[in-house]
C-alpha cells in the first residue's frame, strides 16, 4: 500500500471508535487506511477506567496499547499512518448512477490519500479551562469525564466547574462517592434543566452552589489541594480546598476536516444517521465523540465504529443493510 493506492476505506482517529471500525473493515477484506495522532482517544489520560467491558480496571495507557495491538493483528488489510493528522477531506469524484464517489484526504505531513469511502471517528477534545494547574494535575484530580472517573473520588471533596446539564450531572455522579461536592458558575445561575437543578440541590453532600466564579488556577503538589477562583462581580479572589476539580464545560468535536463536506449541527458535531452512521454526503461515514449522539462513552463508541463499517461495506457493495428479521424465508 502506498500514497497513489485507492483504499476503500479510510479511517480517521485512534480511539475506540475508529480502531472498531478498522477492525472490522479488515475482517470484511477491505483494503483501509487508518490516520491519526495517536492511540486511545480521550481515556488515554485516565489512571483507572472503570467501565471498560471486559476490564474492571485498566489504564487509559493500556487502553490504547490494546487498541493499537488489535488493530496490528491485521497489517495486509488496515495501514496506519501514525503520528499523522487529517486537515481536510474532499470528494473529487461521484458517479451519481452507482452513488459511488472518490475522497481526497489530506494531512498536517502535506500527503494526500485516496479512498472510496471515508469513516470519521477523529472524537473530540474536552473544552478547557486554560488556567495555571490544570494541565499539570490531568489525572493527578484534575478529571474531564464523571462516568470514567467518579469513583476515584471517594472521600474526597470535589469542586466542578460548569453549570450546565454536563456539570449537574457530573455532580450526581459524584454524589455517590465523593464526601463534599461544589459546583463553579461562571453565571449568575446554573444553566441547566430545572428538573436536575432541584434534584441536585436536596442532595446533603452538595455543599455550594457558587454563582459568578471564574476559575482563576487549579492548586495543588503531587495532587490537587485547591482551586482559586475569583467573584466576577466584586472581584474578590477565593481559595476553596479540594481534592478534586471535574472540568464539565463542554467538549469541541475534531470535525474541522469535514466542515466543508457533510453537515455539523450547531455545535460542530457530524450529523448522522443513527441507523446507519451515514452523513450527509454519501460515502462519508462518522462514529463515536465527533458525531451528535448524546452519549459520549468509550464502549458506545466501539459499537458506531463496527456499525460504521459495516455500512461503508455496503455501500462499497451498492446495497441497503437491513436487519435479519425483514429477510424473506423461501
Amino acid at each position: 500500500m502506498d500514497q497513489t493506492a485507492l483504499y476503500d476505506v479510510i479511517i480517521i482517529g485512534g480511539g475506540p471508535a475508529a480502531v472498531a471500525a478498522a477492525v472490522y473493515c479488515a475482517r470484511k477484506k477491505l483494503k483501509s487506511l487508518l490516520i491519526t495522532e495517536s492511540f486511545g482517544g480521550q481515556s488515554i489520560v485516565s489512571d483507572d477506567i472503570q467501565n471498560w467491558i471486559g476490564d474492571p480496571h485498566i489504564s487509559g495507557l493500556d487502553l490504547a496499547k490494546k487498541l493499537e495491538a488489535h488493530v496490528r493483528v491485521y497489517p495486509d488489510m488496515v495501514e496506519i499512518k501514525l503520528p499523522e493528522k487529517v486537515v481536510e477531506v474532499k470528494s473529487v469524484k461521484c458517479e451519481e448512477a452507482a452513488r459511488i464517489c472518490d475522497f481526497e484526504v489530506k494531512t498536517d505531513n502535506g500527503n494526500t490519500y485516496s479512498s472510496k469511502s471515508v469513516i470519521v471517528a477523529a472524537g473530540a477534545r474536552r473544552r478547557r479551562l486554560g488556567v495555571p494547574g490544570e494541565d499539570q494535575f490531568e489525572g493527578k484530580g484534575v478529571a474531564f469525564c464523571s462516568t470514567c472517573d467518579a469513583p476515584l473520588f471517594a472521600g474526597k471533596k470535589v469542586a466542578v466547574v460548569g453549570g450546565g446539564n454536563a456539570g449537574l450531572e457530573a455532580a450526581q455522579d459524584l454524589f455517590k462517592y465523593a464526601q463534599e461536592v461544589y459546583i463553579l458558575d461562571f453565571g449568575e445561575q446554573l444553566k441547566g434543566d430545572p428538573v436536575t437543578i432541584d434534584e441536585i440541590q436536596k442532595n446533603p453532600k452538595l455543599k455550594g452552589i457558587i454563582n459568578n466564579a471564574q476559575t482563576l488556577e487549579v492548586l495543588g503538589d503531587k495532587l490537587v489541594t485547591g482551586l482559586k477562583y475569583k467573584d466576577v462581580k466584586t472581584n474578590e479572589e477565593k481559595t476553596l480546598e479540594v481534592g478534586g476539580v471535574f472540568v464539565e464545560i463542554g467538549s469541541v468535536p475534531n470535525a474541522e476536516m469535514v466542515k466543508d463536506l457533510v453537515q455539523l449541527d450547531p455545535h460542530g458535531q457530524v450529523m448522522i444517521n443513527f441507523q446507519h452512521a451515514r452523513t450527509s454526503h454519501p460515502g462519508v461515514f462518522a462514529a463515536g465523540d465527533v458525531t451528535d449522539d448524546p452519549y459520549k462513552q468509550n464502549n458506545i463508541s466501539v459499537g458506531d465504529g463496527v456499525r460504521a463499517a459495516l455500512s461503508a461495506q455496503a455501500y462499497l457493495q451498492n446495497k441497503e443493510k437491513t436487519s435479519p428479521a425483514a429477510e424473506k424465508h423461501p
